[in-house]
């Protein structure tokens, strides 16, 4: 939080999605002082709500050949640059008896045109390959897909923004733009948590708040129309594919099984859903019906396999034009400099595109500010490791004292960084969860290191809690460690847990039968009959406007937001 009322920088960034994330990072290395500022928490949008995919742009080689080079180039980038972040898992597209094996030629050729490598494979070469895989395929292409943790990957580019220089205000809302003239000067900001408001005063403003970015452009009049295409995905309980499985045909609904640490998930749907109801997100008995039939045909082994949640997010597609039919959208990379285009200075949009290209798109926008500010520095993030994949320490060999998987699932997430919390001592290495092997030496050095202000934060950075027991095991030692590491007292820490448990709770009511209602029975038991958490008052809200309580009352259960 700020010391005063009042704050000068040279860019104030809007948006701490992976784009956001990129651009303090791209900042903070040319020499650009910056501020990044995010309503909730880093990746708490639509950069953490997809199913994690290193796109090789094989999915888009066929509709769109542009995308598709820009994933291959950015996925090679990533693979060296972001090591930590990404598992090099490789792919495979799977064309089924229902589907034209004639596509798997087109799909080919057009992958060679983007620069996709590709190696086609008989259906006993792939399920050699990933065992999971539906048998009764007719043929099947490998392509250099993988997975990439997007969690992982926005703290990482926080880490080394802040390293460099940058400041990072989570919790913080852009409640207006300060103008004079045609000039923007700054935001006008609200601390959630707190409700304290300030002003920040900068040379340059630059929007990457996504779909949310349509808002930010009408505090300046501007008419930029959003479309937002919700998708939904389901997470299972544990990793059935070791390889991305796509089918090879036209993109549709839930044709993408990818694997995810200890987990895999299944998506997505694409529904467009009206711009008022972004923060209103709702996964609906058919997409999960469609989800569950559609995934397994990619591996039938999903068909006995118990999802543990399901979720949301929304896709930033938006009208580059005046037209608010929706019929000019772009699907592509959309970067408006509002001083060329509307007669605005210091203001700057950077939307659509994908988590694939968020360096690409940081790219793009910060030298646009660059030119701007008269900063000549070149851009370093295509070959500068992020901190934790810095590939000259090479991989630090655990002492015989460390636990094994300990260290193994601490290094897998933070990389070099491990050597930051992780030591011969058993505090540092006392589990806390198990299902993701967390110790209090991660959690230590997430809440002092990585801007952690409560355990859907902590989730966030360390995965705690998005095993398979969902938290029902950890998340009252991890509550409790608030009050020994962040120094808040007991009733706070209670506050917390109350809520982590109401956010997990929202990805659980999808899918509520069989062994899910089972295990919220369960772990109700434990937090209501043991704890007797439903008597924990909640932390107070900060205050808000009346236009805001307005806007926000009244909501049904339905309404409610579900989340990875």
């Amino acid at each position: 939080m700020p010391d005063s009322q009042y704050i000068e920088t040279d860019v104030v960034i809007i948006g701490g999605g992976a784009t956001g994330t990129g651009i303090m990072r791209d900042c903070a290395l040319r020499g650009i002082s910056c501020i990044l500022l995010e309503r909730d928490d880093i990746a708490a949008g639509t950069s953490g709500r997809n199913h994690g995919l290193l796109h090789s742009g094989a999915r888009y080689a066929v509709t769109d050949t542009e995308s598709a080079r820009e994933c291959i180039q950015e996925n090679t980038i990533l693979k060296s640059v972001a090591r930590h972040c990404v598992e090099d898992t490789s792919g495979l597209f799977i064309t089924l008896p229902e589907d034209d094996l004639a596509y798997q030629d087109i799909f080919i050729a057009s992958c060679d045109k983007a620069g996709i490598p590709t190696r086609k494979l008989t259906p006993r070469e792939a399920l050699a390959l990933e065992p999971n895989a539906n048998p009764a395929m007719i043929g099947a292409v490998q392509v250099p897909d993988g997975i990439i943790d997007p969690f992982r990957l926005c703290a990482a580019n926080v880490l080394d923004g802040k390293e460099h220089g940058a400041k990072v205000f989570n919790h913080t809302r852009v409640t207006g733009l300060i103008r004079q003239g045609a000039t923007v000067q700054g935001v006008q900001c609200l601390h959630t948590l707190t409700g304290e408001r300030f002003a920040i005063m900068a040379k340059q403003v630059i929007n990457a708040a996504g779909i949310w970015g349509q808002t930010i452009c009408e505090y300046a009049d501007l008419n930029i129309k959003m479309f937002p295409a919700k998708g939904s995905l389901l997470i299972l309980d544990y990793r059935i594919n070791n390889r991305v499985i796509n089918r090879c045909r036209k993109p549709a609904d839930a044709d993408i099984l990818v694997p995810g640490d200890t987990i895999s998930l299944i998506g997505t749907t694409s529904e467009h859903i009206e711009y008022d109801q972004i923060d209103k997100l709702a996964v609906t008995p058919q997409e999960v019906d469609v989800l569950m039939r559609e995934g397994a045909k990619l591996a039938p082994i999903m068909a006995n396999t118990r999802v543990l949640r399901a979720y949301a997010g929304v896709r930033p597609l938006v009208s580059v034009d005046d037209d608010g039919s929706g019929r000019n959208i772009s699907r592509g990379i959309v970067l408006l400099d509002h001083q060329a285009r509307d007669g605005l200075e210091g203001l700057i949009t950077i939307t659509g595109g994908k988590l694939m290209t968020y360096r690409l798109m940081a790219e793009q926008a910060t030298d646009l500010v660059a030119e701007k500010l008269g900063n000549r520095n070149r851009c370093q993030t295509a070959t500068r490791p992020l901190p934790g994949s810095e590939p000259s320490k090479g991989i630090r060999k655990a002492s015989a004292s460390l636990v094994k998987p300990v260290y193994q699932s601490a290094y897998y997430r933070h990389g070099e960084r491990v050597s930051h919390f992780l030591d011969e001592s058993d505090d540092s290495q006392a589990v806390i969860c198990e299902c993701e092997m967390v110790t209090k030496g991660e959690v230590n050095y997430a809440i002092q290191s990585l801007d952690v202000k409560n355990l859907t934060d902590l989730r966030r950075r360390t995965r705690l809690g998005m095993g398979p027991c969902q938290g029902e095991l950890c998340s009252y030692r991890a509550a409790s460690l608030f009050s020994e590491l962040a120094g808040i007292d007991g009733q706070a820490s209670a506050g917390l847990l109350v809520d982590f448990l109401e956010e997990r709770w929202k990805g659980v009511k999808p899918i509520f039968w069989g062994d899910a209602l089972r295990e919220a029975e369960f772990s109700y038991w434990i937090y209501q009959g043991l704890f007797g958490a439903g008597e924990v008052p909640t932390p107070p809200k900060a205050p808000r406007s009346s236009a805001e309580i307005k806007r926000a009352a009244p909501t049904s259960a339905a309404d409610q937001e579900v989340s990875q």
